[in-house]
């Protein structure tokens, strides 16, 4: 049995609807509320391959809303002032037609990060359909992501580490693009970043350009966690791993977590 005490939670979902009239909504979104730490952890639609599977369910979508929104409800959380059953009442009583927040539900969890991780596969993103053949490594950069928090949960340095680390300070305001973990070593900042090498390459030229940006205003190092390592046979992996090293980001494989996190935990000691 667990010795973690759990956590009792409440989620909302968040729901778009292009088209009032047809009544019918994807959902984009899961909102977390911790009252024991008076925590609201949040995840929305990311990424261009995400937000055109909304645009194939519904050719009305709006995307340039949906991209702005994640940036948008980041900053009316910090501005709550650090009460979040009041900000979940007004953001319910001020959302427009277009967007809902589904009746709250409660969960007990013991890892309140990686429950949101779990609704939101379960709620928003799209199914994953595997044969019975496929080889057992992760499919989805959520799956990856999970992966690494499991590893270095294992190893004792998950504290140590602080998650979905936003980079507006040094990119541009409302920049949506939040990085999975980073931590400090040596006097350096360091930012990990789960990626799929067989998935969307977008998300790879985000973290390139984040990482450019990054360095021109202070000492860092990156790298992708991603589900495997570049085969030197599959042009995809080898144009992303091209795209990768122009910015100095290494990559670590799910397989290489172990011993990436033992010598992590070592630098961090």
């Amino acid at each position: 049995m667990s010795e973690t005490p759990l956590q009792s939670c409440s989620y909302r979902i968040l729901r778009y609807t292009p088209n009032l009239i047809r009544d019918e909504w994807v959902n984009i979104g899961v909102l977390l509320h911790d009252p024991v730490r008076n925590e609201l952890r949040h995840r929305l639609l990311e990424g261009t391959a995400e937000l055109r599977r909304v645009r194939r369910l519904h050719p009305q979508a709006d995307l340039e809303l949906l991209r702005a929104l994640a940036g948008e409800l980041e900053l009316q959380i910090e501005a709550a002032n650090g009460n979040p059953a009041a900000f979940l009442q007004r953001l319910e009583e001020t959302l427009s037609n277009a967007l809902q927040l589904s009746p709250p539900r409660g969960v007990l969890t013991e890892d309140a990060a990686a429950e949101l991780e779990r609704l939101y596969r379960d709620h928003v993103e799209a199914p994953r359909f595997r044969r019975a053949a496929a080889p057992e490594r992760p499919q989805t950069r959520t799956e990856v992501r999970l992966q690494a928090r499991h590893v270095f949960r294992r190893a004792g340095i998950l504290h140590r580490l602080t998650t979905n680390v936003s980079v507006e300070e040094y990119t541009e305001p409302g920049d949506p693009f939040r990085m999975d973990f980073a931590y400090r070593r040596d006097g350096i900042q360091g930012y990990l970043h789960s990626l799929l090498l067989t998935g969307d390459a977008g998300r790879a030229k985000e973290l390139a350009y984040t990482a450019e940006r990054i360095r021109a205003k202070r000492a860092a190092e990156f790298f992708a966690i991603t589900e495997t390592e570049p085969e030197i046979s599959n042009l995809r992996h080898q144009f992303l791993r091209r795209l990768l090293a122009a910015q100095n980001i290494g990559i670590v494989a799910v397989t290489q977590l172990e011993r990436f996190a033992e010598q992590l935990r070592a630098d961090l000691n």
